[in-house]
């Protein structure tokens, strides 16, 4: 049976990436949920895992690179009952968006992030991006990357983001499920996902993610955040699994004057009283 959020074309990916698999869990987590297609919208920046919303059925907009979270707050905030999720890459999100990455989680909007993390820029051929590991052999780092690779989770965590979260691909219903919570999670919701660049990324294959990653059990407190930041800081293995939550964050767009007496009515729906407009004016005369 065809999915409703399917979109049926060619996809300009390579056989066997880590994106694929992405699309899949996706799709499923956005069935089970039953959203409504016309209250969700999907928004990218550039790379191939930004491709993602043209390859499914759904309402997008697709930005500059890096800019994806911008217009996703700005769409929550012109209509705060939309469904708004962001699919980016690492390079994207974390490099020239990393400016955007951090004050969006300052502000908190009801937003879920899905970052495609490979480690690696797959659209312009395989360089260095943020999470490469160091030492690791790049077609431009040839010699190896000297710098040391960002930590998404830990910087997230550090700036108290509301929802953070650690999938992969290889873990499908794992990774479904977080998808799934993150998207009901009120506020600023990051779902870093770890997935193969079949082409450009030798080291970090399916299969070393696999090996190099475990699941948190349930006895992690996602509420305890020095937990969660001592767990972010782990690696090989890697936890996968959600680190932190906190639920008790305003709302950046609850904050805003238009909806602060609850009144969720979007923009667009909204008139403009003339007589109101009119006393302001002559009250500055």
């Amino acid at each position: 049976m065809d999915s409703t959020f399917e979109y049926k074309t060619d996809i300009a990916w390579c056989q066997g990436c880590g994106n694929f698999g992405l699309r899949k869990i996706v799709i499923n987590a956005l069935e089970e949920l039953e959203i409504e297609k016309e209250k969700l919208v999907f928004v990218s920046g550039i790379g191939q895992a930004a491709k993602s919303p043209q390859y499914l059925d759904v309402n997008y907009f697709n930005g500059l690179h890096g800019r994806a979270l911008p217009p996703a707050a700005g769409i929550k905030a012109a209509n705060p009952n939309l469904i708004v999720v962001v699919e980016s890459g690492d390079g994207d999100m974390y490099g020239e968006g990393g400016n955007h990455f951090i004050h969006a989680i300052r502000r908190n909007p009801d937003i879920t992030v899905i970052v495609h993390n490979n480690m690696v820029y797959g659209l312009t051929k395989g360089q260095a991006s943020p999470t490469t590991p160091k030492g690791m052999k790049t077609p431009v780092q040839t010699s190896g990357v000297f710098e040391e690779p960002i930590n998404p989770l830990a910087m997230a965590i550090s700036l108290d983001a509301s929802f953070v979260a650690r999938g992969s691909v290889g873990e499908f219903k794992l990774t479904k499920d977080i998808i799934k919570k993150a998207i009901t999670h009120r506020g600023f919701s990051l779902v870093d996902v770890f997935q193969a660049c079949v082409t450009f990324n030798k080291i970090n294959t399916h299969a070393w993610f696999k090996k190099n990653t475990y699941s948190l059990d349930d006895s992690h407190d996602p509420t305890d955040r020095n937990k969660a930041f001592e767990l972010s800081l782990q690696s090989s293995p890697w936890p996968l699994g959600i680190f932190y939550k906190n639920e008790h964050k305003p709302i950046f767009e609850e904050e805003l004057a238009v909806y602060r007496n609850g009144d969720k009515t979007p923009l667009y729906k909204r008139t403009r009283d003339p007589k109101i407009i009119d006393s302001l004016l002559q009250q500055k005369i």
